[in-house]
């Protein structure tokens, strides 16, 4: 007897590999972030690095991702400095790729061209944050939910 295939759900083909965006700079960064997970100094500097591009990125093109971008910034903070571990290693890689992604100049659209340059740093940024969304909500939450940390 045949089996016919069911049609995905939109979660299913959301999770889906295939709806990554397929870039082999993205391919890269998601390779990389597995190294930089397993190293608190180059999560530090990845975390110092981001920080300092944040502040000259144009915002236009990231709409309401941008505390999202924020969040997952903090979140690599926390997690080096081992204040906060609640974290899947799917989603903490999928998050530090999208950064090193971003602060790549040279991905799929350089982000030199003007009005273009950040667009695929945005669909990137949109695709991590559907991915992870629900660390990063509770990872706001326990923020917001703990008492005041030193500031390092």
């Amino acid at each position: 007897m045949r089996r016919t295939r069911q049609p995905k759900s939109r979660a299913e083909d959301e999770a889906s590999p295939r709806s990554a965006p397929r870039s082999p700079a993205f391919s890269q960064a998601l390779t990389n972030a597995r190294s930089y997970a397993k190293d608190p100094e180059r999560l530090r500097q990845l975390f110092k690095e981001a920080v300092k591009k944040a502040r000259t990125i144009r915002k236009e093109p990231f709409k309401d991702l941008w505390a999202y971008f924020l969040a997952m910034l903090r979140l690599i903070r926390a997690y080096y400095r081992r204040e906060y571990r609640n974290v899947p290693l799917q989603n903490l890689v999928m998050i530090i790729g999208a950064i090193i992604y971003i602060l790549n100049p040279f991905d799929l659209i350089p982000d030199w061209i003007a009005g273009l340059g950040f667009a695929d740093d945005a669909v990137v940024l949109a695709f991590a944050v559907r991915r992870t969304r629900q660390t990063l909500d509770d990872f706001m939450t326990w923020e917001i939910a703990s008492p005041e940390r030193p500031a390092r």
